[in-house]
């Protein structure tokens, strides 16, 4: 499913969207250094249409330009990926938060719905989580906080590079039953109009989520 599912209206769209999908699932690895000559005969663009994709993955947090050097993909490490979930941990549990006050009955239940619609996938299958867009539990709850500033900065700002430590590191094996039953119970906390509740619960899934990606990470080095 296209992220979010966005429409890619020009050639420029086109571009970004996949390049951004090839960095997010690791078909261009991180630390790969993105040569707009290579991208632009790979992509069939011109140079210029891969320049403005490259720049806007720098705004997604994904790509990093450094002096002498030019645009490279952002490296995973344990360090980069505390300061993400600290600030992760911060702001999507604000955002459970006014979820639970101001997602509507039918968000809700549309919500529970996901969820009852992946009970069977998490039962039969590891790779759990890995679906972009509208499916997405995260997204779901981060929209239904109903603030444009709150979303901006994680839906724009910080989920890409989210995305790409789940992703790449993320959610095979006995984390995924434990993820989704931190889940339910995250809805039965918005259901429940327990903002309180809603917001420490997130808090401590996503902070199990960073310690699981955590020791992956040290485990690859």
């Amino acid at each position: 499913m296209d992220f979010f599912q966005e429409q890619a209206v020009t050639s420029s769209d086109k571009a970004f969207f996949r390049l951004r999908k090839e960095i997010v699932e690791g078909v261009i690895p991180s630390s790969t250094k993105l040569s707009e000559t290579e991208l632009s005969t790979k992509y069939q663009v011109s140079r210029a249409v891969v320049r403005e994709a490259i720049n806007r993955l720098e705004a997604c947090n994904i790509v990093e330009r450094k002096a002498n050097v030019g645009a490279r993909v952002v490296s995973l490490s344990p360090e980069g990926l505390i300061e993400l979930y600290q600030v992760r941990e911060s702001l999507e549990g604000m955002a459970a938060r006014l979820a639970a006050q101001h997602m509507t009955a039918q968000e809700i239940t549309e919500l529970n719905a996901l969820l009852n619609s992946q009970s069977d996938e998490v039962k039969n299958a590891e790779l759990y989580y890995q679906e972009a867009g509208d499916l997405d539990f995260h997204y779901r709850i981060i929209l239904g906080s109903k603030n444009s500033h709150l979303i901006s900065m994680l839906v724009n700002g910080l989920y890409h590079l989210v995305r790409m430590y789940r992703v790449q590191l993320g959610m095979a094996g006995p984390r995924v039953t434990s993820a989704f039953d931190e889940h339910k119970h995250i809805v039965q906390a918005i259901s429940n109009r327990d903002p309180e509740l809603a917001e420490m619960l997130m808090r401590r899934h996503i902070t199990y989520s960073k310690n699981n990606i955590e020791a992956k990470l040290q485990n690859s080095l």
